[in-house]
């Protein structure tokens, strides 16, 4: 085996992984097994010997017409004489019977070399940074005589293709998109902190054109998730017949490999656009080996690109992707001839569904109880909801723009939604009749009622207004204030304030007690400071708090 520490690996001569005995190759057939140049289709075959026993043709003027060396025709010809059958014999054969005829086992010992055990190289392959050279390298340094590099890797692909063989799909236009997260991730800098942020690369890509979409989003989240794919469908300007994702949360709720539980935001946003979701299984990346493809392609034409730039927000990023993705989907693909752009152009665009008439909105759903001042709390800001519901739960359907709230599956409230916190949005509908009628008094209308009594009753409810910290401090007293004209009648109030105005006595209690004790018409008493005794019994003076008086 392989045996070593760190990434050295040092090959054991006996090691099964270079050598398996009992399979060789020697010979001239290991030439012909091994080298795909060398080896001869039946159709040549079957025309060296047309040639030579039909119209009698020399060796090498067989060898010129078929574009062979007169050696191999000569090993052919020699093989149809020893096998002692004439031409129309000959010609009745189906190809294995007449290669085992004219390729006979002639026992030659010339050259054997050994196989490596491709089930252990199988294994090997699989183990991280081990490579295929890193293989023949090992191999060679024990069998320094054993295959070259290409032979030895023609052998390990043949090998693999018989064991493992993969199932090529045909993509229909317009039939699917896949999508997935890259390993590899962009960066920039925060511009308030200049801490190093690392985003999500979102890569989608169609079957059929194998077009490419990237975008740099903040997390794998849902909310990013769910932009990443409307913003996936706008760049293609259509709709697949269905999205291939793989099975992470913010797409799959319930993981499984024959009945995954599609995430219900996720299962939104897909019936919104008409698409069907296929999850790829758990652990079979072949389910969705295009975008596994392209995602490599991002990170090698995107990422690799914009390694050396900085970047200071995740939309700078983005606009540099943007450029960067043009130049990848107008690249002519190898094989092709054509660019990802062209083929989209004739293949998927003319097979893509329309994109519905309104944007998809990103709804968020939550539990909420509803609170004595019938609010509920949403993010730090509070909305109200008719006040019959204090004290019940409700659902409450969250979107960029709009916070709904429904009780029982019906809608009872909707509100423009606030971003800031610590506020309230009220609608007055939702208030008890009570808490209406309270808010109709607002100051000026207490002081226009106030006015059309009297001037001192305005006056007086100006006085209350300005003697309180809150205008609401002030409703219940001009309020009751007010309440004495119809007891008392205007006149009659209007002469009490008056009284209690020149008293500098503010207040509803004053007014009243002035109105009880039937005081608004009698005089005001005079009062002559200069009369006013200079000392008497509650005059202490200032030798009473020094101590003097005993």
């Amino acid at each position: 085996m392989i045996s070593g520490t760190g990434a050295q690996l040092v090959p054991d001569e006996n090691s099964p992984i270079f050598l398996s005995p009992s399979r060789t190759i020697s010979g001239k057939n290991s030439e012909v097994m091994v080298k795909k140049g060398r080896k001869k289709s039946m159709r040549t075959i079957r025309e060296i010997l047309r040639l030579h026993f039909e119209h009698n043709l020399s060796q090498r003027a067989i060898a010129r017409a078929c574009a062979v060396s007169p050696t191999t025709v000569g090993g052919y010809l020699d093989g149809a004489k020893q096998s002692g059958q004439i031409w129309a014999e000959l010609s009745a054969l189906d190809d294995r019977s007449l290669k085992a005829l004219l390729s006979p086992d002639d026992g030659s010992k010339s050259s054997r070399k050994p196989l490596p055990d491709f089930d252990v190289l199988c294994l090997e392959m699989k183990k991280k940074g081990v490579t295929l050279q890193l293989l023949w390298e090992e191999y060679r340094a024990i069998h320094a005589d054993g295959y070259g590099r290409s032979q030895f890797c023609e052998l390990y692909h043949r090998h693999g293709r018989t064991l493992d063989p993969v199932m090529r799909f045909t993509h229909k236009a317009g039939d699917k998109m896949f999508v997935d997260f890259s390993g590899d991730r962009p960066s920039y800098v925060s511009a308030e902190t200049g801490e190093i942020i690392e985003p999500e690369l979102f890569v989608a890509t169609l079957g059929a054109s194998s077009r490419i979409y990237a975008v740099a989003v903040a997390s794998q989240q849902i909310p990013d998730w769910t932009r990443a794919h409307i913003k996936a469908f706008e760049y293609f300007g259509g709709v697949p017949a269905c999205v291939v994702p793989d099975q992470l949360k913010s797409g799959v709720k319930t993981s499984c490999k024959y009945d995954p539980e599609i995430n219900p935001t996720y299962a939104e946003l897909c019936a919104h656009y008409c698409v069907a979701v296929v999850p790829a299984r758990p652990g079979e990346p072949r389910d969705k080996a295009k975008v596994e493809g392209s995602v490599l392609i991002a990170q090698r034409r995107i990422l690799a690109a914009l390694r050396n730039r900085t970047f200071f927000s995740l939309s700078d990023l983005n606009d540099a992707i943007a450029v960067e993705l043009e130049k990848l989907n107008n690249r002519p693909m190898q094989g092709m001839g054509k660019s990802r752009n062209q083929l989209f152009a004739e293949l998927d665009r003319p097979a893509l569904k329309a994109l519905p008439a309104q944007r998809f909105d990103l709804q968020s759903w939550k539990k909420a109880k509803v609170h004595i001042d019938y609010h509920i709390a949403v993010e730090g800001a509070w909305y109200s909801v008719p006040y019959t519901l204090i004290g019940k739960e409700v659902m409450v359907c969250q979107t960029a723009t709009i916070v709904a709230i429904l009780h029982d599956g019906k809608r009872v409230a909707s509100h423009a939604r606030s971003h800031r916190k610590n506020v309230y949005i009220t609608v007055d509908d939702h208030r008890p009749s009570a808490h209406q009628k309270h808010l109709e008094w607002t100051p000026e209308r207490m002081r226009h009622w106030g006015q059309s009594i009297g001037a001192r009753t305005g006056a007086m409810i100006e006085a209350i207004i300005q003697s309180v910290d809150h205008p609401d401090h002030a409703y219940r007293k001009c309020l009751g204030l007010l309440r004495l004209a119809k007891s008392c009648g205007n006149d009659r109030l209007e002469l009490a304030c008056d009284r209690a105005i020149r008293l500098r006595a503010i207040g509803y209690r004053s007014v009243k007690n002035i109105l009880a004790k039937g005081l608004e018409d009698a005089d005001l008493p005079e009062h002559d400071e200069a009369s006013l005794p200079l000392f008497h019994a509650n005059v202490r003076g200032r030798d009473y708090y020094t101590g003097g008086a005993q």
